[in-house]
């Protein structure tokens, strides 16, 4: 069993944000355990402490101890604790050793010393469960962000630790990759592991988790049965900053539209190299009004539209034009802004105020301060970024989105890492962007966040355009097929 004695611990640089108070918690052996809360309370940092990347990569002050069967993790090297804990991160990416999947299911279990045979057997058998022989051979930079994902949960089972730890699995995942993600919890449950998941989305868990522990400010708030967590009401999960558990529930607001203009894209065709089309548009007419939600599933060609639209890609040729005038790539840069998936490739000032206004001409600080309020970052204004969250990092990369001025806003997964209440803030602030006349294109997989903010559907598969409709009463069973929302 997993064992947290009067564990204290403060992150260095003399933050408490994100840091962990007075935390007593046993897991036993088996169990499948939800962490949830709010941005910044601490659901990353207890993860950190059961694989012990506490202390031995984020340092800081650490009282307490952490016991797995007996034995203090925070003592062991993490080559020793990987024998015992399994990670998988928010982006994959970041936990990948070799170029190709099949390697990378090997991976671990080289570095355990297993003999040949063992590891081949466990690399098949492993692709059998969880029915990714197709992924076997294939180059991982080639591969989705749900395939990643796959390969990622695939590479920890194969090396056979018998607690496993996930941080945020879904937030980039679409609705058919984390139905995959669920199918590989409940393997991991039939085989007796203990999995310990950090997350803010919560329907795909409700039949797999067996305990949910909510924590605040550090602190553990509230420690339920599974049970005792779905039998919360609508208005106590809002309260405590919580997604719901049935996305079913979760209504499709119809917002109304107000304005005219058109937005044309021409000749929108792109490949990575040796790949193909990744992106076959000859062209497409949108409404400049209202907020346009690009959706589908990973690797459908979302981001690379976002891409491409924004004049970040040299190699797609494509003209937009707003109102009749046209727009060349190089024209794009200047024109639209876009929120990256991962915000970390796009942080780069000394602290939260200065990041709201890195690179602005004449930035109006009265709407940068305002942003920062709305958006619940005032506190931190002069924390530098990297010190943030994960949700509070993707809360401040959308803030510096509405303090720039440029008239086309794009956003990709917007809503990775947030929790209720910011989800909820930010869908408001986007509106009010859309009321004032910005043209805005949101690539999301977030149900819920799409039910509150958008106007309309751009449902794009291999690159190219399925679906094009706006929301409205009529659409709404439509909309609900294509997130495979029952």
């Amino acid at each position: 069993m997993i064992e947290l004695r009067n564990i204290n611990f403060r992150y260095a640089g003399g933050t408490d944000a994100s840091g962990l108070a007075n935390i007593e918690l046993i897991i036993p052996d088996g169990q499948v355990v939800l962490l949830c809360g709010g941005s910044g309370c601490g659901k990353t940092t207890l993860t950190r402490l059961v694989n012990g990347l506490i202390p031995n990569y984020y340092e800081g002050e650490l009282s307490g101890e952490v016991l797995l069967d007996g034995k203090n993790i925070s003592a062991l090297p993490l080559y020793e604790t990987a024998k015992y804990v399994g990670s998988v991160f928010q982006n994959p990416r970041t936990q990948f050793f070799t170029v190709d999947s099949t390697s990378e299911l090997a991976f671990g279990c080289e570095n355990q010393g297993l003999p040949e045979r063992e590891i081949i057997q466990r690399v098949k058998s492993t692709a059998e469960q969880f029915n990714m022989n197709d992924l076997l051979g294939k180059n991982i930079f080639s591969l989705s962000g749900g395939e990643k994902q796959k390969i990622a949960c695939a590479a920890v089972s194969a090396a056979d630790p018998p607690v496993i730890v996930l941080d945020e699995p879904s937030s980039n995942l679409d609705m058919s990759a984390t139905k995959d993600l669920g199918r590989m919890i409940r393997i991991w449950k039939e085989q007796g592991r203990t999995v310990i998941i950090a997350e803010h989305r919560l329907y795909y868990l409700k039949a797999l988790i067996d305990r949910v522990i909510y924590l605040k400010d550090g602190k553990i708030e509230k420690d339920f049965t599974a049970q005792k967590a779905f039998e919360l009401s609508a208005a106590q999960q809002v309260e405590m900053g919580l997604r719901p558990f049935d996305l079913g529930s979760f209504p499709v607001t119809v917002h109304p539209v107000v304005g005219g203009g058109m937005i044309e894209c021409e000749n929108f065709h792109f490949a990575y190299e040796k790949q193909r089309a990744a992106l076959d548009i000859d062209r497409l007419s949108l409404p400049q009004a209202g907020i346009i939600a690009v959706i589908g599933h990973n690797g459908a060609g979302k981001s690379t539209l976002a891409r491409c639209l924004c004049g970040l890609e040299k190699r797609c040729r494509g003209v937009v034009k707003v109102e009749g005038k046209p727009y060349n790539r190089k024209q794009r840069l200047s024109l639209c802004y876009m929120v990256m998936q991962d915000v970390n490739y796009q942080l780069f000032a000394e602290s939260v105020e200065a990041e709201c206004t890195f690179g602005i001409r004449n930035p109006d600080m009265e709407t940068a301060d305002q942003t920062l309020y709305k958006l619940g970052l005032a506190p931190f204004r002069e924390r530098h970024p990297n010190t943030l969250s994960g949700g509070q990092k993707q809360r401040l990369a959308a803030a510096c989105s509405m303090v720039c001025g440029k008239d086309l806003l794009v956003f990709d997964e917007p809503t990775s890492g947030l929790d209720y209440d910011s989800m909820v803030r930010l869908a408001e602030l986007i509106r009010q962007l859309s009321k004032i006349g910005k043209i805005i294109f949101i690539v999301t997989h977030d149900y819920e966040f799409f039910c509150r903010t958008c106007t309309r559907v751009l449902h794009l598969d291999r690159g190219r355009v399925m679906d094009d409709f706006s929301i409205s009463e009529e659409s709404v069973q439509r909309i609900q097929e294509i997130f495979d929302v029952r």
